[in-house]
């Protein structure tokens, strides 16, 4: 009996630091800036981390560091960079029974153009993990776990409503960070799912594009069911949890960061480690921001991942403001 199974992405990610990738800002770009190089240069890369990613199995690591017994759903290609991302799994603990490896598939694959001071560009090839079909999701899972963290599907939106209804049949419990592709229909597509969902997590542009909202009382409002629970992530300015009328907001430590990559995916997966352990919000929004904020001090989203649970005082660090 597993105390949790993840679903979702798998990648190769691949940084590439460098002081020669500079910021430019122009309307032409979607952010309001690009990051660029000199056209025709060969450019010199002081840092290269190679690693692994991956919604679903950057959560299940959190998981098993966390003392978890925990698995995987992922599908991968049958190439090197699925050997490695196996490998990787293998050595933080989590079982890979349940990976599909598609004959003649490519695994995942981003590259991350990195500034020094962390902010980045990925370029991402999808590869097997854009093509979820329900034979990935076996009906014997829902017998073998107490919980499922299912992350982003490719916008599979039929897909998560089967796992979330056979989940509930069994009595599993789910928390659910979606992507965007699973937001973009708005409320009206995933309005029927929320009493499904006993954890939703989504970060602040997520739930803008959801709910058409800015405000996270607002943001709840809209997203409420009876005894579940919605936390909203927004970087440095925090994060913020809802439950049946109790809201309440961390704040972060102010550490500094060199890498953002795979920090919603530790704060989330930090914060369900934290409310099984628990059952406290205010203690689990402790964990998730302190995951997060271990994961961002370094390169890739695995290797700062907490290995033990935080103790008192570092939980202290972290504020908590009922509202």
């Amino acid at each position: 009996m597993y105390d949790l199974i993840t679903i979702g992405a798998a990648t190769r990610d691949v940084f590439l630091v460098s002081d020669k990738f500079i910021a430019l800002k122009s309307r032409k770009f979607g952010t309001g800036a690009g990051e660029c190089v000199a056209l025709g240069s060969k450019i010199e890369v002081e840092e290269l981390v190679l690693t692994t990613g991956g919604g679903a199995t950057n959560a299940a690591a959190t998981f098993a560091s966390l003392g978890f017994r925990v698995a995987t759903i992922c599908r991968i290609g049958d190439d090197s960079p699925g050997k490695d991302v196996i490998e990787d799994l293998t050595r933080s603990g989590v079982s890979t029974h349940l990976v599909r490896r598609i004959k003649g598939g490519e695994t995942a694959y981003s590259t991350l153009l990195t500034m020094k001071d962390g902010e980045r560009t990925a370029l991402v090839h999808r590869g097997t993990s854009s093509a979820f079909t329900p034979s990935d999701i076996p009906a014997s899972i829902f017998e073998a776990t107490r919980w499922i963290y299912l992350t982003s599907l490719g916008g599979n939106l039929p897909l998560v409503k089967r796992i979330l209804v056979d989940a509930q049949k069994a009595g599993v419990k789910i928390a659910w960070n979606p992507g965007e592709a699973e937001l973009k229909g708005g409320l009206t597509s995933v309005k029927q799912l929320l009493p499904l969902i006993a954890v939703l997590i989504m970060n602040m542009e997520e739930a803008k594009l959801l709910t058409g909202k800015k405000n996270p009382a607002k943001i709840f409002e809209l997203l409420h069911a009876d005894g579940t629970v919605r936390l909203v992530t927004d970087g440095t300015n925090g994060s913020t949890v809802y439950r049946d009328g109790w809201m309440a907001h961390a704040g972060t430590s102010g550490v500094k960061g060199i890498s953002r990559t795979g920090a919603g995916d530790a704060f989330g997966s930090g914060f369900v480690a934290g409310l099984m352990k628990t059952e406290d919000l205010k203690d689990a929004l402790r964990i998730g921001t302190l995951n997060a904020e271990s994961v961002i001090q370094h390169f890739g989203a695995k290797k700062g991942i907490l290995k033990t649970w935080p103790n008192a005082l570092k939980k202290q660090r972290i504020k908590i403001t009922v509202l």
